[in-house]
């Protein structure tokens, strides 16, 4: 059983989220206002949450941003639930690291198998143990990747995209391996979530970023060595 934090101000679709949760086993808390969450993250621990982009007080996108920036918070996973269904706003919140996004109107039976994907990765990377590849050292056990001993701020989802990659190093993996890896899925259509991670993951390492290989239309890896020597 996982508690899941429902964020969202239509009564209705907090009743039918918590009702599929609640059928699941998990423990639903909620509220319906921006302002709220992070407050209400920081009491309640939560193992995931389901977070609506049009939101009274703050919209989701800003409270993204405040969990992100709180230590407390901002390794707790995140899926994104909203009526928008533009391109741009969807990049909007993968961009600012949620695990993943799903728009209204939704199926209740897909946002259930997303929360399970999400959760299952989560509670694998925390479970894992230490591997070290060069200046890179990823602790699995503590959710952390250091690189000359500098700890980098990743999301979990970040994090189990590098571990993937870094598991079978200088091997390519297909765009469908990496999205069922780490999302749970292998949906084609979903593939500029993996884009926008793959991004954000490169930004986050810095010039450590080229470690991150790319083979155009056969996928992504991580490559030992690369043509000039990366500096702290």
């Amino acid at each position: 059983m996982s508690k899941i934090l429902v964020v969202d101000d239509e009564k209705d679709i907090v009743d039918l989220v918590s009702l599929h949760l609640q059928r699941e086993g998990h423990e639903v808390v909620s509220v319906g206002n921006g302002l709220a969450v992070v407050p209400e993250a920081i009491r309640s621990s939560p193992d995931l949450i389901v977070l609506d982009i049009m939101l009274p007080g703050i919209d989701g996108v800003q409270v993204h941003r405040r969990l992100r920036a709180d230590s407390r918070t901002r390794h707790i996973p995140v899926i994104m639930l909203t009526a928008r269904s533009q391109t741009n706003d969807r990049i909007a919140g993968l961009e600012g690291g949620a695990d993943d996004y799903l728009t209204k109107p939704f199926s209740p039976r897909e946002l259930m198998l997303r929360i399970g994907a999400v959760l299952r990765r989560s509670q694998k990377v925390v479970m894992l143990a230490e591997q070290r590849i060069g200046d890179f050292m990823l602790d699995r056990k503590n959710m952390s990747l250091s690189i000359n001993g500098q700890q980098i701020d990743l999301t979990i989802t970040e994090l189990k995209l590098i571990t993937t990659l870094m598991a079978n190093p200088d091997v390519i993996h297909s765009r469908g391996e990496l999205l069922n890896a780490v999302w749970g899925y292998a949906d084609d259509t979903q593939s500029r979530t993996l884009d926008t991670h793959i991004k954000r993951l490169r930004d986050k390492l810095g010039t450590y970023g080229a470690h991150v290989g790319t083979l155009r239309r056969q996928g992504y890896f991580f490559q030992t060595q690369v043509e000039q020597k990366v500096k702290a």
